[in-house]
C-alpha cells in the first residue's frame, strides 16, 4: 500500500502533518474496498461480501470524518476553546462509534431474513476471494500505520479508526469462512445447509462490530466525560511528594482533549518560602509530572502550610 509519509531523509512531518496523511490514506483505501465490494457483492449476490461493503462504506463516512476532526483537533486554543479543539478527536470517535451500530442493525436484520425466508441466492466465483484477500491486505496495511501514528502522537480518533479497520480483517475472514462453505455446498452432496454459511457469516461479522462498538463507545464516552487516563491520578501524586519540599498535594484535576493532557493540582510547601523559591518549587513538580506524563500541560498552586 502506497504510503503518504516522507521518508526520514526528505525530512520528518509535523504531527499535525503526520495525522492528516495518516487520515487521508484511510480514506483512500476506504473508498478502493467500497468499490470494489459492491461491485462483486452485487454480482455475486453474497450477503456477506454486501455487508462487507456497507461496513466498509461507514469506514469511508468515519475515516472522512476522522480527518476533518484530526485537522480541527490541530487548531491551538482561542478565546472561545481555552483547552483547544481535542475534543474534536473525541466526538469523531463517539460518531464512529454510532455509524458502528447502524451497520450491525442493517446486517443483522438481513442476515436473519434471509435465514427465516430461505431463499439463499448466492454466486461464489474466484472474485468474491481475491476481493476479500485485498480488503484484509489493505486492512492491515492501513490498520498498522494509524496505530503506529495514533500511539506516537496520542491520537484518539486515529487509535478508534485503527481499531475500527483491525476489527474488518477478522469480519473479512469470516466472510471468506462462509464463502467457502457456499462452494463445497456444490460439491459436496446433501449439503444444502451450507448455502446458509453466508448469512451466517455475515451475523458473526454483526457481532465483531457490536464487540468494538462497545470497547470504543466506553473509552469514547469516558474521555467526553472528563474521566483520568487509567492509572494516572495516582502516578502523579506519588511522583509531586518525592519531589523534596512538597509536604503534600491535593485537589489533584485531569483531564484530556485530543491528544492533550490538563493536569491542575494544590501543593502544600513551607510558608516561610520566600516567593521565587516557592515558584522554583512549583516548577520542579510540573518537571517531574511531565516525566509521568510527556507533553502534559500542568498547573500547579502553591499554598502554605
Amino acid at each position: 500500500m502506497t504510503t503518504f509519509f516522507r521518508r526520514k531523509d526528505q525530512g520528518e512531518l509535523s504531527p499535525e502533518k503526520e495525522k492528516r496523511s495518516a487520515a487521508k490514506s484511510s480514506v483512500v483505501s476506504a473508498l478502493g474496498l467500497v468499490t470494489m465490494k459492491v461491485v462483486v457483492g452485487f454480482s455475486t449476490g453474497s450477503l456477506g461480501i454486501l455487508a462487507e461493503a456497507a461496513h466498509s462504506g461507514l469506514d469511508l463516512v468515519a475515516a472522512a470524518v476522522t480527518y476533518f476532526a484530526v485537522k480541527e483537533a490541530s487548531k491551538p486554543a482561542d478565546r472561545e476553546h481555552r483547552y483547544g479543539h481535542g475534543k474534536v478527536e473525541n466526538l469523531s470517535a463517539l460518531f464512529e462509534t454510532l455509524l458502528l451500530l447502524l451497520t450491525c442493525v442493517w446486517i443483522g436484520y438481513e442476515s436473519i431474513h434471509r435465514l427465516m425466508s430461505g431463499k439463499v441466492e448466492v454466486t461464489v466465483t474466484i472474485w468474491s476471494f481475491i476481493v476479500m484477500g485485498i480488503s484484509i491486505v489493505v486492512d492491515i496495511s492501513r490498520s498498522r500505520m494509524l496505530h503506529r501514528v495514533a500511539r506516537k502522537h496520542n491520537s484518539q480518533a486515529l487509535e478508534a479508526d485503527a481499531l475500527h479497520f483491525s476489527t474488518d480483517i477478522w469480519s473479512s475472514a469470516v466472510v471468506i469462512l462462509g464463502l467457502g462453505c457456499v462452494a463445497l455446498s456444490d460439491i459436496i452432496p446433501n449439503s444444502n445447509f451450507l448455502h446458509y454459511a453466508d448469512a451466517v457469516a455475515a451475523l458473526l461479522v454483526a457481532g465483531i462490530v457490536v464487540h468494538v462498538s462497545w470497547q470504543l463507545g466506553v473509552r469514547t464516552i469516558a474521555a467526553l466525560l472528563d474521566a483520568a487516563p487509567s492509572g494516572l491520578y495516582d502516578k502523579v501524586i506519588v511522583a509531586a511528594i518525592t519531589v523534596p519540599g512538597v509536604i503534600n498535594c491535593h485537589r489533584v484535576r485531569i483531564r484530556s482533549s485530543g491528544a492533550q493532557v490538563f493536569i491542575d493540582m494544590h501543593v502544600l510547601m513551607d510558608g516561610n518560602l520566600s516567593f521565587r523559591e516557592a515558584h522554583a518549587l512549583t516548577k520542579a513538580v510540573e518537571k517531574v509530572i511531565r516525566v509521568v506524563e510527556p507533553g502534559a500541560d500542568v498547573t500547579v498552586h502553591p499554598e502554605p502550610k
